[in-house]
């Protein structure tokens, strides 16, 4: 029986999973580190991701029988989204790769919107012609930075990759990537399916900007097959099937079957998103107007604060996380009047990237566990906030049902807090690694030639735990008081 290979290569880690092609059924896993980066510059040598997938790779490998190696018979990458990989003419690294939450860039995303006509108008132009309004995050605005602030290395760029991208390049010896990871860039439309080099010409208007970006592989399109030389690091067969890849976001929706239901991940950024047969296109900026791994769309709203947010916390209380969560399931909701604004490294949604973090309602009897249960409510109010900008969007959301997944679904003060205020029944799935089994279905698919939503369906499994909102709890007051704190500003 065939086996296929998921890789999540996300800001903290690499994690890859080994399963069944027929079943997706589990049968080896691995991970490894990447550094740790801070905003404002957050950067990663590439290299670093392939030294992680390597070794990522040898531990699933390890963790196999001889046959079982043998029988893997495709991979595929999932990748934090956004982050811009500069390459030369040689395809050599120009210099370490800004990533996602990298808020360096944030004068020259506030001047493209200016250049397509600033304010509203300005929003508008950017919302309709790829989807999404550019923040410091999009890959668009670190081009804008790096002629600004590095001429030199500007001057060397041939080519221009996102994360997934360059490992599939290093997997396939291609330059390709897929509709949803290039939905995410700032110069790709997910209503034409089209790069917008039109829109690059605002960073520069001399550069051959057709020449420099990838080929957009459809939704079960191979990229090729692995190439000798990283076939034999890597310890696979170069008859091995390399699959488009994809955001990480979209692998999370593939892993999940792409479900109607409302979808929360919480893990170093938060993120609620939804599969649409429609674009999005917000003026606003809150929503991001995605393509998804399928074919269809995923208007999404991310925030930089998650559980990095709730790390901190534990580490100033003096608890490991577990700790904290129980800590916090101590207090009611509300946390007794203690509120926090998480925005700790500045924030995405809402477009803040210079804000700090700020905690307030503190009186002298304030309790550790009043503290810890307003770190919760802070990270998902603000989710919450962009779920209120889906629906103002004009994007369906089921009333009843949410999907809890990444790091923080493990935690049952998160799925406790987000089933009090959002009201809705919380399902955890089985799987924990949602991006990883995304980007197996996806290489299941491209090996077999059928649609990632088949190979989805086919998989599914019954969910891991499901939480119900409590019936006291008075959600309306928690939000109200967080959107004071927070300046009131939803979006």
């Amino acid at each position: 029986m065939p086996l296929v290979m998921g890789v999540d290569s996300s800001t903290q880690a690499t994690k890859v999973e080994v399963r069944e092609a027929d079943s997706g059924e589990l049968l080896a896993s691995g991970a490894a580190s990447h550094p740790p980066t801070t905003p404002p510059r957050s950067e990663q040598h590439p290299e670093q991701w392939w030294t992680a997938l390597v070794d990522a790779i040898g531990m699933a490998r390890n963790r196999l029988s001889a046959g079982d190696r043998a029988g893997i018979a495709a991979i595929a990458v999932a990748a934090q989204q956004h982050g811009m990989v500069a390459l030369d003419r040689h395809l050599g690294v120009i210099r370490p790769a800004k990533l996602w939450n990298d808020t360096e860039s944030a004068p020259d995303a506030a001047r493209l919107v200016e250049d397509l006509g600033g304010g509203g108008r300005g929003r508008r132009a950017w919302a309709e012609a790829c989807g999404s309004v550019p923040t410091a995050a999009f890959t668009v605005t670190k081009l804008a930075w790096l002629r600004r602030s590095e001429p030199d290395a500007f001057g060397a760029l041939a080519h221009v990759l996102l994360p997934h991208d360059w490992l599939t390049a290093r997997l396939a010896g291609e330059l390709v990537t897929d509709r949803g990871d290039a939905s995410g860039t700032g110069y790709w439309s997910p209503a034409t399916g089209r790069w917008r080099t039109d829109l690059l010409a605002r960073v520069d208007r001399n550069r051959p900007w057709d020449e420099m970006l990838p080929r957009v592989l459809g939704p079960s399109d191979p990229a090729g097959h692995l190439v000798p030389a990283s076939a034999s690091e890597l310890g696979l067969d170069d008859r091995v099937v390399v699959a488009a890849g994809t955001g990480d976001n979209m692998a999370a929706a593939l892993g999940l079957g792409s479900p109607p239901a409302v979808v929360f991940s919480i893990g170093t950024s938060g993120t609620v998103y939804t599969v649409s047969d429609r674009p999005a296109a917000d003026p606003s900026g809150a929503v991001a107007g995605f393509a998804d791994a399928t074919g269809r769309f995923l208007p999404l709203v991310c925030t930089l604060n998650a559980t990095k947010v709730t790390d901190a916390f534990a580490r100033l209380l003096g608890v490991d996380h577990p700790t904290l969560s129980e800590l916090a399931l101590t207090a009611p909701a509300g946390a007794g009047g203690v509120v926090l604004v998480p925005y700790l490294d500045g924030e995405r949604t809402p477009n803040r990237p210079e804000a700090t973090g700020s905690l307030v309602g503190l009186r002298s009897h304030v309790s550790p566990a009043q503290v810890a249960r307003a770190a919760f409510e802070g990270v998902v109010c603000g989710l919450l906030d962009g779920l209120d900008a889906l629906s103002a969007a004009g994007v369906p959301t089921s009333p009843q049902r949410a999907i809890l997944v990444g790091g923080g679904a493990r935690s049952p003060a998160y799925r406790r807090v987000l089933a009090d205020l959002s009201q809705r029944t919380v399902e955890v799935p089985a799987d924990d690694e949602q991006v990883a089994m995304g980007a197996c279905v996806q290489a299941a698919a491209a090996l077999a030639g059928r649609s990632p939503a088949e190979v989805a369906s086919q998989w599914a499994r019954p969910p891991a735990a499901v939480v119900d909102p409590g019936p006291a709890v008075d959600a309306a007051a928690v939000r109200g008081a967080y959107a004071a704190a927070s300046g009131g500003q939803s979006r």
